[in-house]
């Protein structure tokens, strides 16, 4: 009887520990070492015959990582873990050399975004907003509801934020407002609507015109537009511009190519005259100056626009204006050190690279003593069935990859302990007849939706995936 009772103890206890590795498996998955990584074919758009094979991670194949489930998360998509004092709209914060967005209520928050979050502007998509959801209202619930189910928080640029703002929940938002962009489109006039030469964005001779007093107007009429955003608890910040052409040759194109009464070149002279004395000319320029130029000249940029900020809204973040150039600004030490000084979050659209370099990033964080954002990236699928011959992302053969591309890309943002977040550029598909949009933004599988609002599911699975895994990530990382 007693060996009966042994026998019966054994085969109980076999048994609880067999239920008990059941629901750990269920609750708890360990990322397999013993599977390569995703192997991801990528062209630069449809036209080009050269594929190249890149190394995708994904985090169930990252060696060492057991994930289960993030903290809750709050009405904002912020972790309820780690609070701090909370100052009633969002700011940033650095906590054991990792910087955060913490939230209006203090817990620590990554704008995990998608941009231009609007219902539709071609007719197919407008139609189609009708048929599916019944009205505009209906759309924002549903869909801003899917945006959080799959680990979103947040929106990006020239999205429909007036309408996002009628949610009672709404995303964290963002608003561009583009005080140079408007200067210019006066500007342009002046020359009958065509400049002699225009590069960059079309301005001309790649110059921002920073020093001409007619765009202080334009910086004080564009701006003032904040003012009824002050107290919105659900805004993140602001952006300026977009991509603005910071050469880093400006110093010589202020002086070669602006007439000798023009703003631009007064103030480009002045500056090398107290810099090298009167008799000083553009053969006397050196490599130094030109890098000591584009602070002098980004800084006046800055000046202007932050001081316009803080007087309409003294309570929300500054996201810059979205630098963009790898070979430019990106890669230039005073700009960044200068952007310290005046913006609270670096925001950089992100193209041209498979993932982004950890020593490019380090530079950032260094120069700057600031965190960044990244404000634009994107892959297109081509089994989407549009042309895919636009657009600066790269083109993978399936949704899938933009899937893995996506994890991959993030696995080495949060790498950076200075990367607050990302905004995937963008929600919906260009639509190829809508011909109101310009060129670059007409025929490309940019969206996680399509033009009839349908999900593209296997991209969808890989973001929710790492979307929502997140937090647990980062503290890997950071061991």
């Amino acid at each position: 009887m007693k060996r009966i009772h042994q026998i019966f103890l054994m085969f109980l206890v076999i048994g609880t520990l067999s239920c008990k590795k059941s629901k750990a498996q269920v609750e708890t998955k360990i990322a397999q070492p013993t599977k390569s990584y995703h192997q991801v074919k990528a062209r630069t758009n449809a036209d080009s015959p050269n594929w190249s094979t890149y190394t995708a991670k994904t985090i169930d194949r990252l060696p060492g990582f057991t994930y289960t489930k993030d903290p809750e998360v709050n009405s904002y998509g912020s972790w309820k873990v780690e609070k701090s004092a909370g100052s009633g709209f969002f700011r940033i914060e650095k906590r054991a050399n990792r910087w955060w967005i913490v939230d209006p209520e203090g817990y620590p928050f990554i704008h995990k975004g998608v941009a231009v979050y609007r219902p539709g502007t071609s007719e197919r998509q407008i139609a189609a907003v009708k048929t599916k959801y019944g009205s505009t209202s209906n759309w924002l619930k549903q869909e801003s509801q899917y945006l959080k189910d799959n680990g979103f928080n947040g929106l990006g640029a020239w999205s429909d934020v007036d309408l996002v703002r009628t949610a009672q929940n709404p995303l964290v938002y963002t608003i561009i407002v583009s005080p140079m962009g408007s200067y210019k489109s006066q500007h342009i006039k002046n020359y009958g609507g065509k400049y002699e030469v225009a590069g960059w964005q079309g301005y001309r001779y790649d110059l921002a015109m920073v020093f001409d007093p007619e765009f202080d107007i334009y910086v004080e009429k564009e701006v003032s537009k904040i003012a009824k955003y002050a107290n919105d608890k659900s805004l993140l910040g602001y952006f300026t511009d977009n991509e603005l052409p910071w050469k880093n040759d400006a110093l010589d194109r202020h002086l070669n190519f602006l007439g000798k009464t023009e703003a631009g070149y007064i103030a480009a002279k002045k500056w090398l005259d107290d810099r090298k004395g009167k008799d000083a000319s553009i053969t006397d320029v050196t490599a130094e100056d030109r890098l000591a130029f584009t602070g002098f000249y980004f800084e006046t940029y800055l000046k202007k626009v932050t001081a316009a900020i803080k007087k309409y809204d003294p309570n929300h973040l500054y996201l810059g204006c979205r630098f963009n150039q790898s070979a430019e600004e990106l890669n230039n030490p005073e700009m960044f050190k200068v952007a310290g000084k005046y913006i609270d979050i670096i925001s950089i659209n992100h193209y041209r690279k498979w993932e982004p370099d950890q020593t490019i990033m380090a530079n950032w964080a260094n120069w700057s003593g600031k965190p960044f954002l990244i404000t634009e990236w994107y892959t297109k699928g081509e089994d989407s069935g549009l042309p895919n011959k636009t657009g600066a992302g790269w083109n993978v053969p399936t949704q899938a990859d933009r899937g893995y591309f996506y994890q991959n890309f993030t696995i080495e943002l949060l790498k950076s302990k200075a990367c607050v977040g990302w905004n995937w550029f963008t929600y919906q598909d260009n639509d190829p007849l809508n011909l109101n949009t310009d060129p670059s933004n007409r025929d490309s599988n940019k969206g996680i939706v399509d033009s009839d609002f349908k999900p593209y599911q296997p991209l969808m699975d890989n973001i929710k995936t790492l979307n929502t895994h997140s937090y647990e990530l980062i503290k890997f990382l950071d061991k």
